[in-house]
């Protein structure tokens, strides 16, 4: 089964709404490896794994999973805040290349029944 990888920009959230720096994302999907997860990859080496259904749950509604919180953000936005010792993150990504990515995933390795 083969490994999904999409990259995507990234606005990044902080209190200044003049200061929103877009940056790389990478999102991975690697069935072999977990099946059921998915990784988003931050600048700085920060990277984040959690269940490709809290994802495709996040897209519709705010939905939350121990570090990671997703929620919709008007039609064409999704919002993802990681949570870490280090502090908050918080990212902005375009509804369409999350809905990308996970049809490639889907593709890759069905939903099971």
């Amino acid at each position: 089964m083969p490994a999904v990888e999409q990259f995507a920009r990234v606005h990044v959230v902080s209190d200044s709404p003049d200061d929103q720096l877009a940056v790389p994302a990478v999102l991975r999907y690697d069935p072999e490896a977990d099946p059921h997860s998915v990784r988003i990859g931050l600048p700085g080496s920060h990277e984040w794994t959690f269940a490709r259904q809290l994802l495709e749950q996040g897209l519709r509604a705010p939905t939350t999973s121990g570090d990671v919180h997703i929620w919709p953000c008007g039609r064409v936005q999704t919002v993802m805040e990681f949570h870490s010792a280090q502090g908050v993150a918080v990212v902005q990504f375009d509804a369409s290349a999350l809905i990308r990515f996970l049809r490639r995933t889907y593709t890759a390795t069905p939903v099971p029944h």
